[in-house]
C-alpha cells in the first residue's frame, strides 16, 4: 500500500485531485514527504547527475531520462499494465540560458555558515564561530604597517553585515520565487486569458503592474548589495597579497642579515688564526733574538709593520681565474669575483698556504701567504687540491668551483684589502 498525503498544491478543480509524488525530482513533493517523517535515506533517486538512470537498473539503465521514456512505455506495454498512452503539448520548465528542458532533482549539499544560527555546532558545540576564530587570527597576525589590521576587521565586519542582509532578503525572494512556481501550475488570468473572467483579468493585471516596480527595486537592491560584497571581498585578497608580500620583504631583509652574520663570523674565524700564526711565530722569533743576545722590545710597544714592497716580490700577479671579472674592487665590493661555473681557480704567485676550510657564506676558502704584510684570500671554490702549509707554485690549481661558482679573489695589505687590478692587469 502507498501512503496517501494531503497537500494544498493537488487542487480538485485541476485533474483528478489525486497526484503520485517524486519526492527526489520535485521541491513540493520533497517537502510534502519529509513534512511527513520520509528519511532522506529513504528517498529513491535513480538519476545521476548526468542525466541518466543508474547503470545498474534494468532495460533502462544508463539511458539519458528522455530516450528513457518510449523504452519504459513499450515495457508497460509488454507487461500488460499499459491502460492509454497519449501526446500533449503542455509548458515545461526550461533552462533560461541554453533553452532546453530542466530535470529537478535532489542533490546532496553542505554549507558553511560563518556566523552562530540554528543548526550550527548542534553536537560536539565548538566555543568560537568560524568568523570569531578569524578574527583571532587577524589579532594574532603581525602587521605592517599597523594599520592594516583594522582595516582587515572593518572589512570583515562589513562583508558579515552585508551577507546577512542578502540571506534575509534571499529568504523573501525564495518564497515569492516559491509561490510563482506554484501559480505556474493554475497560471493567473493576466499569463492565461479566459474570456469569461474579465474581471480577474483587470484585477489580476493591477496587481502584477503594482508588485513589478517594488520588485525590480528589491531585486536593485540585491545586486547592489552583491556588488558590494565582492568589493569588499576584493579589497580583503589586496590586503592579504599586501600583508604576504610585506612578510616577504621581511624574510629576505632576514636571510640577509643571516649572510652578513656568517661573514662576519667567517671573517673573525680568519682573523683569530692569523691571529695565533703570528702569535706562534712571534714567539719563536722573540726565543731566537734572546738566544742571539738581541734587545725584545717589551709588550705594548708600538713598532711600524714592516711589509714588502710588492706581494710576492712580483709587480704583476696571474689572474686566478680566465677571463674578465663580473665584479671589481670597489662598490661594496673588497675586490674581485667572476662567474665561473666548474672553473679551476690557480695561484696568483708562489706562496704558502696559511688556511684552507669552509667558511659559512664564503664556500671553500684558501688563503695564501704572500709574503710579509701580503695575504691574497681566495673564496667561492667547491674543491680544494691543497692544504694548510703547502707551498704552491705560480699558477698552480687550488681548487674548482661549482656549477654556477662565482670565485672571489681579495689581496690583502697589513690586514687591510686593497685594489688589485694594479697587479693584475
Amino acid at each position: 500500500l502507498s501512503p496517501v498525503y494531503l497537500a494544498d498544491y493537488a487542487t480538485a478543480d485541476d485533474g483528478t485531485g489525486l497526484v503520485h509524488s517524486s519526492p527526489a525530482y520535485g521541491l513540493d513533493d520533497f517537502n510534502s514527504c519529509v513534512a511527513h517523517g520520509m528519511k532522506y535515506d529513504d528517498i529513491l533517486n535513480p538519476v545521476q547527475g548526468n542525466g541518466a538512470y543508474a547503470a545498474e537498473f534494468p532495460l533502462f539503465g544508463g539511458l539519458g531520462i528522455w530516450k528513457a521514456v518510449p523504452v519504459i512505455i513499450e515495457a508497460l506495454r509488454e507487461a500488460g499494465r499499459l491502460m492509454a498512452t497519449e501526446t500533449i503539448t503542455h509548458s515545461y520548465p526550461h533552462c533560461w540560458r541554453h533553452k532546453t528542458p530542466v530535470i529537478y532533482r535532489a542533490a546532496a549539499q553542505w554549507f558553511i555558515r560563518m556566523d552562530a544560527g540554528e543548526g550550527v555546532f548542534t553536537k560536539d558545540k565548538a566555543p568560537k564561530t568560524l568568523r570569531q576564530m578569524a578574527l583571532d587570527a587577524i589579532d594574532a597576525t603581525g602587521f605592517y604597517p599597523e594599520n592594516g589590521r583594522a582595516r582587515l576587521r572593518e572589512l570583515s565586519a562589513r562583508e558579515a553585515a552585508l551577507v546577512a542582509q542578502l540571506s534575509r532578503a534571499r529568504g523573501r525572494q525564495g518564497r515569492l520565487l516559491s509561490a510563482l512556481q506554484m501559480m505556474s501550475r493554475r497560471p493567473p488570468p493576466p499569463l492565461l486569458v479566459p474570456a469569461d473572467k474579465a474581471v480577474d483579468t483587470v484585477r489580476a493585471a493591477i496587481l502584477m503592474r503594482a508588485m513589478a516596480p517594488a520588485l525590480q527595486a528589491q531585486a536593485q537592491g540585491l545586486a547592489d548589495r552583491q556588488a558590494e560584497v565582492v568589493r569588499v571581498r576584493r579589497l580583503s585578497a589586496l590586503n592579504s597579497e599586501q600583508l604576504f608580500t610585506t612578510e616577504s620583504a621581511r624574510g629576505d631583509r632576514r636571510a640577509e642579515i643571516e649572510a652578513l652574520t656568517g661573514r662576519k663570523a667567517g671573517l673573525q674565524a680568519v682573523l683569530k688564526a692569523e691571529a695565533e700564526g703570528a702569535e706562534t711565530a712571534a714567539r719563536v722569533l722573540e726565543a731566537r733574538l734572546r738566544s742571539l743576545g738581541a734587545a725584545v722590545p717589551p709588550p705594548g710597544t708600538e713598532v711600524e709593520p714592516a711589509s714588502a714592497r710588492l706581494p710576492a716580490g712580483r709587480s704583476r700577479l696571474s689572474p686566478p681565474v680566465e677571463g674578465a671579472p663580473s665584479r671589481r674592487f670597489g662598490q661594496g665590493s673588497s675586490g674581485w669575483s667572476w662567474r665561473a661555473g666548474s672553473a679551476e681557480v690557480r695561484a696568483p704567485a708562489a706562496a704558502q698556504v696559511a688556511f684552507v676550510g669552509p667558511l659559512s657564506g664564503w664556500g671553500q676558502v684558501v688563503i695564501l701567504d704572500l709574503g710579509p704584510g701580503w695575504r691574497a684570500v681566495i673564496s667561492g671554490l667547491d674543491e680544494v687540491s691543497v692544504e694548510a702549509g703547502d707551498r704552491v707554485v705560480d699558477g698552480q690549481s687550488l681548487g674548482r668551483t661549482g656549477a654556477d661558482g662565482e670565485p672571489a679573489f681579495e689581496l690583502r695589505r697589513d690586514e687591510r684589502p686593497i685594489d688589485p687590478e694594479p697587479w693584475l692587469r
